[in-house]
């Protein structure tokens, strides 16, 4: 796995012509952390996360990772996991064909099979080989989310975010889900995650004006403090976001210019509107 990388937010915000799709949000995330932001539909969350993949341009604040600041870098250090209408697995290909795809050499080199079966382990599917024929149809939910992981961890990425986590899950699928981004992380990576309520202490929370959990404090605290993980955990270092909104965009959306024009970065393409990108499998 490639060593994890800094990402450093500050005031990062998205306008359009119908409003803000998120606002100041504040995030300093070290190698070997896991973040979670969190917000209801329409907070903005995926516009955020699609940002701090370098698949988005903010209209203000500053963003780095890695240390660098321009999407197309960032792209080179950061990879999707599975984020809803952006990257959807097709139902009708096998787990293998998505694997080949990312990896051509697949089957004719060792090497290439050895990663693609780590990373299927790695993503907490140890069931599957990279050979598997089963459908993305007959896949549940969390299987799914992890088929992400694993795809995206192939490209060796320093930081990894993907979208939607509690999405659909029982309590204790939730619960072995973030144990695996927590393993992940433990072992160097970058984790962001999203999801609509988190179990971690480091989150950045995506939340109205009037919503008394900001700052990542919650109600009963009193506290203005950001929220840190205690000692042991994945997410120990480094300080939780601040994310006031002001009108919510919608959830998933692609960036969208001052001007409201759609606007999306491209793999390896110019920065311009217009454009649409998806790093998928």
């Amino acid at each position: 796995m490639a060593e994890g990388v800094t990402v450093r937010a500050c005031g990062l915000s998205l306008k359009t012509g119908r409003g803000w799709v998120y606002r100041d949000v504040a995030l300093d995330a070290e190698p070997g952390t896991l973040t979670a932001v969190a917000g209801q539909a329409g907070s903005g969350r995926t516009s955020l996360l699609l940002t701090l993949a370098g698949r988005m341009k903010p209209t203000g604040g500053t963003l780095t990772v890695a240390g660098q600041a321009k999407p197309r870098a960032i792209r080179r250090a950061a990879a999707l996991g599975l984020v809803d209408g952006v990257n959807d697995l097709e139902r009708a290909l096998t787990v293998r064909e998505h694997v080949h795809e990312r990896t051509p050499r697949l089957f004719r080199n060792a090497e290439s099979t050895r990663r693609a079966r780590a990373a299927l382990e790695l993503a907490g599917l140890e069931e599957f080989s990279p050979d598997d024929r089963t459908l993305i149809r007959d896949l549940g939910r969390e299987q799914r989310v992890r088929l992400g992981i694993a795809l995206a961890l192939l490209d060796q990425p320093g930081l990894l975010v993907l979208d939607n986590v509690d999405l659909g899950l029982a309590a204790d699928r939730r619960e072995a889900l973030w144990a695996t981004l927590g393993g992940l992380a433990a072992r160097g990576t970058t984790v962001i995650a999203s999801c609509t309520e988190s179990p971690l202490l480091r989150t950045v929370r995506l939340a109205g004006d009037d919503d008394p959990v900001r700052a990542g404090v919650s109600p009963d605290r009193g506290s203005g403090e950001a929220e840190t993980a205690p000692a042991g955990e994945p997410g120990e270092a480094g300080e939780a976001g601040t994310a006031p909104a002001g009108e919510p965009g919608e959830a998933g959306e692609a960036e969208a210019a001052p001007g409201g024009e759609a606007e999306a970065v491209r793999d390896g393409g110019p920065e311009e509107a217009g454009e649409s990108e998806e790093r998928g499998r």
